[in-house]
């Protein structure tokens, strides 16, 4: 099975540090967030990796190289300009091949099990189930759209639902991303809004460390939590 790291963002409300730095290279614990990534999807026995990327990308190449340091293999999808979520996916296809794919954000910090989440991405089938997202309690902070589960599949969040939030990590079977173009820009919301109306996406709320390093503030956040553990 082979995944791929969302690292094409240009990190806006991490500015000014990344105005020089991409922010999947921003480092927690002496290391890149995105090399967290790397090395937890190793152990789990995924070794073939696609990242994409756009804003400062030579610097990711030229930091990742060919991923033998953490024990896999990468291949870079280059974006002149990012594509968003969805357009960034459908771009990497050719990369990811025909079997069902990880995808997981470079800018979350998370211990979610990519062993278990692999097993269930091999029974994502193109005819009914294109999708599974790994969900988490809604945040005390700003994230995207309320989320909920019934039956095990993701649904919008309606007033008498726990609100979840997506936090970034899932499994898709390439069906989904069948109608997307790869060369213009598409957000990942309205895709998972029309595969869940048509009941195809299901989901698990992930209980454990989840983090989304999207400002300054919260990376360090990110960094005093790595040094509580030492």
């Amino acid at each position: 099975m082979k995944a791929m790291i969302l690292a094409a963002g240009r990190g806006e409300r991490m500015r000014p540090l990344t105005d020089v730095t991409p922010k999947p290279l921003l480092e927690v614990g002496g290391q890149p967030l995105i090399a967290w990534h790397l090395a937890r999807l190793a152990a789990a026995g995924i070794h073939d990796v696609v990242i994409n990327h756009a804003w400062l990308g030579e610097q990711i190449e030229a930091v990742l190289g060919d991923g033998s340091q953490w024990g896999v293999r990468i291949q870079y999808s280059a974006e002149s300009t990012a594509l968003e979520t969805a357009a960034g996916i459908a771009r990497a296809l050719p990369l990811l091949g025909d079997a069902p794919f990880l995808v997981v954000n470079g800018d979350v910090l998370t211990d979610v099990d990519f062993v278990a989440l692999s097993q269930t991405a091999a029974q994502l089938n193109p005819q009914t189930h294109w999708a599974h997202l790994m969900l988490v309690p809604k945040a005390g902070y700003p994230t995207g759209r309320d989320l909920s589960l019934r039956a095990g599949l993701v649904v919008p969040c309606q007033s008498d639902d726990q609100p979840l939030t997506f936090c970034g990590v899932a499994a898709y079977h390439p069906q989904f991303f069948a109608d997307v173009p790869s060369d213009q820009a598409m957000p990942l919301l309205p895709c998972l809004l029309t595969a869940m109306a048509a009941g195809r996406v299901s989901g698990e709320c992930h209980h454990g460390q989840w983090l989304d390093v999207g400002t300054v503030e919260r990376l360090a956040l990110a960094r005093a939590q790595y040094a509580a553990k030492l």
